[in-house]
């Protein structure tokens, strides 16, 4: 099974509830970029909109948090319609006990890494992992060019889920997923995608969320 989680990043910010309506029916998961302009040079949402969103949204919301103190603000993004928070190893003074909090309220709790940061720095945490996220652009922007030069660290994470028998836990890749690469991340051992510009900058973007995944598994 794979997900696609349109990011609503290169959507229409001023007209949100019909820009998710275009991809519910496609669609696994809303992917929700929060940055706040300190971990990352980017403003997105603040919290009031984010749960404003998330509560409107026609899909289960996937919260990818960019910002500097996930420790205390993750359980914030908590709503109803709230599927998963993603945080950032490199913005997380105890990985670990933020990881456990988000769980402890009910939701699927991911670990992020930027392209720098080795993905041997979540393997310890993988036990509390619900989601690993290899960023394949460097958080901040969408439309970046896919860094291909990540899927090692895809293959990695897959190898550690398959030895150690954590069938539930997901690899999610962001950044640059498109017709052109989202089949490469699959063959790495990627199962959950975002893609922003893909999907938004289609003429029709429920269709092209088909077209990713037909592409994946050809």
């Amino acid at each position: 099974m794979i997900r696609i989680c349109p990011s609503i990043l290169n959507a229409n910010f001023d007209d949100l509830p019909n820009e998710i309506q275009r991809v519910a029916a496609q669609a696994d998961l809303l992917h929700l970029d929060v940055m706040d302009n300190v971990f990352v040079p980017n403003f997105t949402f603040d919290l009031e909109k984010s749960l404003e969103i998330i509560n409107q949204s026609a899909l289960p919301v996937d919260v990818h948090l960019m910002i500097a103190n996930p420790d205390s603000e993750a359980i914030k993004f908590v709503a109803a319609n709230t599927a998963s928070i993603t945080v950032h190893f490199e913005a997380c003074h105890n990985p670990q006990q933020t990881l456990r909090d988000i769980k402890h309220k009910g939701v699927r709790a991911g670990l992020a890494v930027k392209p720098n940061t080795p993905i041997e720095a979540v393997e310890e945490l993988l036990p509390d992992i619900d989601m690993i996220l290899v960023m394949t652009v460097e958080p901040g922007f969408g439309g970046q060019k896919f860094m291909t030069e990540m899927m090692p660290k895809v293959e990695k994470a897959r190898s550690w889920l398959r030895d150690k028998g954590f069938n539930d836990k997901w690899i999610q890749v962001d950044g640059g997923i498109s017709l052109e690469t989202i089949r490469t991340a699959y063959q790495a051992g990627a199962d959950t995608f975002v893609a922003g510009s893909a999907v938004y900058r289609a003429e029709n973007p429920g269709e092209m969320i088909e077209l990713l995944r037909q592409e994946a598994l050809s």
